[in-house]
C-alpha cells in the first residue's frame, strides 16, 4: 500500500510533535501544607503531566477540608504523558503509617516522607519523569524518628552519589547560590575551604550553562566576613581561601568576581553585572532573595544527574488545612522545572 502523504496546505504543529514532559511532585510532610499545595496544583491546568507522590486518602481528605473536589487515580509507569487537567489527581501511591492530624507531625510517618523522595529520585534517573518538584518536609520530625536529615539538597545528593551539590535560589532574574547550606553559624568558617569553593564555583558555572542556558555566566562571590575582611583586619578567609579559589576558577576560564562585601553585593548596580551571586552561608544570601521574591522563589539543586526544584518555604504547620497557604512558590517551582535544560 502506498504511503499516505499529508494533503497540500495542511501543516503539522511542531509543538504537537514534542513529547509532553512529566513531573513528579512529592507532597512533603503530611501534617504540613504540602498536601494543600498539591491540591492547589491539581486544581489548575498545566502544559505537562503531574504525578503526585503521597497517600491518596490523605490528599482526598485534605481536598475536602479545603472545600475542593479532586479526581484521584493511581498512576503507573508506562502510560503516555498528557497535559494535566484541572481536578485530576494522578497519584503514585504510598501509605501513611498513622492517620494524620493537620498541624501535628508524627515521627511514625517519617519513613513515608523519605519513601516518596526515593521514588521520585529513582523515577527521574530511570527517565519516567522530566523533573521532580518537592513540597516542604519537617527536618526535626525526620531526625526525631532516627532518620538523619539535614535537608533535601544533601539527601538528594547522597541518593544520587553526588559529592558537591549546590543550592541555588531563583526569583525572577535574581539567582543566589550557597557555599554552605544547613549548618550552625559557628561551624560555617571551617567549611569554607579553598578546594570546596573551587568545586562549588565549577558546579555553579556548569549549572548556569546547562540548566539556564547561559553561554558565559557571570558569578559574583561574596566574602565571609564584614567588608570582605577589611584587608585582613576583620578576618583572613578572603585573603587565604576565597580569593585564591576565585583566582583558580578564573584561570580555568570562569567569569568570577570577588570576594566582595555581602552588604553591597546585592545593590542594583552590582547585580546588573552578575548572573548569580555566591553567598558563603545560608543567612547571608537567603534573606535577600526571600525579601525580593518570597512566594515566587524557587530552590534549584545544581550538580545532580536529575532536575529538581522546590518551594522556598517550610511546612507552615499552623496553616495546614486552613486554606490560607499560598501555593505561589510551588507553582513557580513547577513552571521553572519545565524550562530547565
Amino acid at each position: 500500500m502506498a504511503a499516505t502523504t499529508p494533503r497540500r496546505g495542511l501543516r503539522r504543529d511542531p509543538q504537537a510533535l514534542k513529547p509532553i514532559p512529566r513531573l513528579i511532585v512529592t507532597t512533603g510532610e503530611p501534617a504540613g501544607i504540602g498536601p494543600d499545595l498539591a491540591v492547589a496544583a491539581a486544581l489548575r491546568d498545566w502544559p505537562c503531566e503531574l504525578v503526585f507522590a503521597g497517600d491518596p486518602e490523605l490528599l482526598v481528605a485534605r481536598a475536602k477540608l479545603l472545600g475542593a473536589t479532586v479526581r484521584p487515580a493511581t498512576w503507573r509507569a508506562g502510560s503516555v504523558a498528557a497535559p494535566h487537567r484541572a481536578g485530576s489527581l494522578p497519584v503514585l501511591a504510598f501509605r501513611l503509617a498513622r492517620p494524620v492530624q493537620a498541624g501535628r507531625p508524627d515521627p511514625a510517618n517519617a519513613r513515608y516522607v523519605l519513601d516518596t523522595l526515593d521514588a521520585a529520585v529513582d523515577g527521574c534517573i530511570a527517565g519516567h519523569y522530566w523533573a521532580m518538584v518537592t513540597a516542604p518536609v519537617q527536618k526535626s520530625v525526620l531526625n526525631d524518628a532516627g532518620l538523619p536529615f539535614t535537608g533535601h539538597t544533601e539527601y538528594l545528593a547522597d541518593r544520587c552519589g553526588v559529592p558537591r551539590p549546590v543550592m541555588l535560589l531563583v526569583a525572577d532574574s535574581l539567582r543566589v547560590a550557597l557555599a554552605t547550606t544547613h549548618l550552625p553559624l559557628a561551624e560555617v568558617p571551617r567549611h569554607i575551604r579553598r578546594d570546596v569553593i573551587e568545586e562549588i564555583l565549577g558546579v555553579l558555572d556548569l549549572g548556569l550553562k546547562t540548566a539556564f542556558r547561559l553561554t558565559s555566566p557571570r558569578i559574583l562571590a561574596c566574602g565571609l566576613n564584614p567588608h570582605a575582611g577589611e584587608g585582613g583586619h576583620l578576618g583572613r578567609e578572603e585573603i587565604e581561601i576565597i580569593g585564591p579559589a576565585i583566582a583558580a576558577a578564573r584561570s580555568r576560564g570562569l567569569d568570577v568576581r570577588g570576594p566582595v562585601p555581602a552588604d553591597t553585593a546585592f545593590t542594583p548596580a552590582s547585580l546588573a553585572t552578575a548572573d548569580a551571586v555566591l553567598a558563603m552561608y545560608h543567612d547571608q544570601g537567603l534573606p535577600v532573595i526571600k525579601h525580593a521574591g518570597f512566594g515566587r522563589t524557587v530552590n534549584v539543586t545544581l550538580g545532580l544527574p536529575i532536575r529538581r526544584t522546590s518551594v522556598d518555604h517550610g511546612t507552615a504547620l499552623d496553616l495546614a488545612a486552613t486554606g490560607r497557604a499560598d501555593p505561589g512558590s510551588l507553582f513557580a517551582a513547577i513552571e521553572l522545572a519545565l524550562h530547565l535544560g
